[in-house]
């Protein structure tokens, strides 16, 4: 039986401001890649999402980013290798904390936004990454684009590279994402995206913008809470694998 993981991006409220339905999303998808108040998320959401996640059984990944609230992680920040890992490091230990709290641990990282588009080419900022990741906890997956230099520098560190697809995200003819703001950056259909999560699962390929067709192997299938109807386009791409036989089952 053919297995994949659903992950979707969680914890990025901010005091007043709410983003999404975590609780709803933490009962559909299998991992969450929860804000570490570096984009996005401040103590008591993340806390809070944490402990949801733990009560469902939802595997927790560390989703961290560069140092940009104002700009939602979205923006590349032209920093240091060095200053980039200790920036890593801190959101690991933070996450770590609120998870040893909800009695659960972290059970991988993912970048988020600009530096995970960042690290699919960036060595430096890849490098980064993986050093942090080594320093902290070795035995945490890295989940990235599958041509990411990012997982390239994992597989070399010994950490664990998990490839992932993006069921809501335009690719280009080269397998990267279409950048925000660009012409089918996103998809808001929820049939069109459960059926592209179908054939990404069971055929390893995606139709590009340009009507390319592009091979892509995932482990894992990421699907947004920011966006309008995330919730119901989350719950019709899980209802689609599981009628076609596909289980759902994290990674980690």
């Amino acid at each position: 039986m053919a297995a994949i993981d659903l992950n979707a991006d969680l914890g990025e409220s901010f005091g007043s401001w709410r983003l999404g339905d975590d609780e709803a999303m933490l009962d559909i998808v299998t991992s969450a890649n929860v804000a570490c108040g570096f984009h996005a998320g401040d103590p008591l959401t993340l806390q809070r999402t944490c402990a949801l996640a733990a009560a469902r059984g939802v595997r927790i990944g560390a989703q961290v980013s560069y140092r940009d609230l104002a700009g939602f992680g979205r923006r590349f920040l032209d920093c240091s290798e060095d200053e980039l890992r200790a920036d890593v490091l801190y959101q690991l230990g933070a996450l770590h904390a609120m998870c040893v709290a909800a009695g659960t641990s972290l059970a991988y990282v993912k970048p988020h936004g600009a530096l995970y588009n960042t690290v699919v080419q960036h060595e430096v900022h890849a490098r980064a990454v993986v050093s942090a990741v080594v320093a902290f906890d070795s035995g945490l997956p890295i989940l990235g684009l599958p041509s990411a230099v990012l997982l390239e520098l994992a597989r070399a560190a010994g950490l664990r590279a998990v490839t992932e697809a993006f069921v809501d995200r335009g690719y280009t003819a080269t397998g990267t994402l279409v950048p925000r703001g660009e012409p089918g950056d996103l998809l808001h259909d929820a049939h069109v995206a459960a059926q592209r999560a179908l054939r990404m699962v069971r055929h390893g390929r995606v139709t590009a913008v340009d009507g390319t067709d592009v091979e892509l192997r995932a482990e894992s299938l990421c699907t947004h809470g920011d966006t309008a109807g995330a919730v119901a386009m989350a719950r019709r791409v899980r209802e689609a694998l599981a009628a076609d036989g596909v289980e759902m089952r994290a990674f980690a």
